[in-house]
């Protein structure tokens, strides 16, 4: 009955934070870009996304006559499904979790690379060239940009010897069990704080995030990679030919995504709900920050801010073609991947040994 219930919060809560990540989109957008934004609807135009919905959910949900319509229909609830069930593994604090398995990030990149199969029947169900062409791009993208991700995260893994995502948590915090030292160099472990992230254990560990985020625009399709989605040559992508609900559950399976690759990159990077504040001296605030409510609060604010510099990347850099992404995919993030899970390796058994 509690997984129900967890299951209920958290989809609640996605939804909601789609909307307002739209709104806060368009606002930063706007200030960007020299404009307003959005001000009509609400104070400050916090209810226009809220209208936008409403005004979408009630048109009408149209099947293209030569689609095939069991696959056409399939395509967005896999989509929307499995970055949703990426979430069971995340830790929000360090009580809860939705399922805390000695596997975790092995299940999330397995359950989460399901998402290619949607666009993929999205595309093919369409019927529509357009469409086929945005899926493919979609899958050539993704299927790519894992590679490097997958290797950024191994490197991270390769210290820490774990795969469950909550010992990682763990093992960035004054909670952990194990020794540990800012740069191989100071002990941390009883200050905490910043000093205890997995980018200060280790010097390449902050590449290596830098490489995962790179990747994890790639697999949110978003820009300097929307080239899936471009308007001026595919119209709208492998989603063209959706409308009212169905286009919904994709418009919200990609949010989603941004929040999911955002609170991986807040577990493996950045300390997962670990609170910021060290232990310095008589100073000991780290004590007073840590629990189940504060985790979640920092947790949060950490992935609502990696998702922030998503929509500011989107305003600021122009979009790749397709022959400069997989070059810069194939040709320099997964070679210089490889290089740090070899630096792992000499760093785990030379340096922390």
């Amino acid at each position: 009955m509690a997984f129900y219930f967890i299951s209920i919060v958290l989809l609640g809560f996605i939804a909601v934070y789609a909307l307002m990540a739209v709104w806060a989109e368009r606002k930063i957008s706007a200030w960007i870009q020299d404009r307003v934004g959005p001000v009509v609807t609400g104070k400050y135009g916090l209810l226009q996304t809220f209208a936008d919905i409403f005004k979408m959910l009630q048109k009408e949900d149209i099947t293209p006559t030569l689609a095939d319509k069991k696959l056409f229909l399939a395509a967005p609830i896999l989509v929307f499904t499995a970055v949703f069930m990426g979430f069971a593994t995340i830790p929000f604090s360090p009580t809860y979790i939705s399922s805390s398995i000695n596997i975790g990030i092995f299940y999330l990149l397995a359950i989460v690379s399901i998402e290619v199969l949607g666009i993929l029947m999205a595309g093919w169900a369409s019927n529509n060239k357009y469409a086929l062409l945005g899926s493919i791009r979609s899958i050539a993208q993704i299927i790519s940009y894992e590679i490097p991700a997958a290797l950024a995260i191994l490197a991270v893994i390769m210290l820490f010897q774990t795969l469950n995502l909550q010992e990682i948590c763990m093992q960035q915090g004054i909670l952990s069990k194990q020794k540990i030292y800012f740069f191989g160099f100071w002990e941390v472990s009883k200050i905490g704080g910043v000093f205890a992230w997995t980018i200060f254990q280790a010097p390449h560990l902050f590449i290596a995030f830098i490489i995962y985020f790179i990747a994890s625009l790639a697999e949110c399709n978003r820009t300097p990679f929307d080239i899936p989605e471009a308007e001026s040559e595919l119209v709208a992508g492998f989603h063209v030919e959706y409308t009212g609900f169905k286009f919904g559950a994709l418009f919200l399976a990609e949010y989603a995504m941004m929040f999911l690759v955002s609170m991986i990159a807040a577990v493996l990077f950045f300390g997962g709900w670990n609170t910021p504040l060290p232990n310095l001296a008589s100073f000991a605030l780290a004590d007073y920050t840590t629990g189940t409510y504060w985790g979640i609060v920092w947790i949060l604010l950490k992935a609502l801010s990696l998702v922030l510099l998503q929509v500011w990347i989107r305003w600021t850099f122009p979009r790749y073609r397709m022959d400069q992404l997989m070059t810069l995919c194939w040709k320099v993030l997964i070679p210089l991947s490889f290089v740090l899970v070899l630096f792992s390796g000499i760093w785990k058994l030379f340096i922390l040994n």
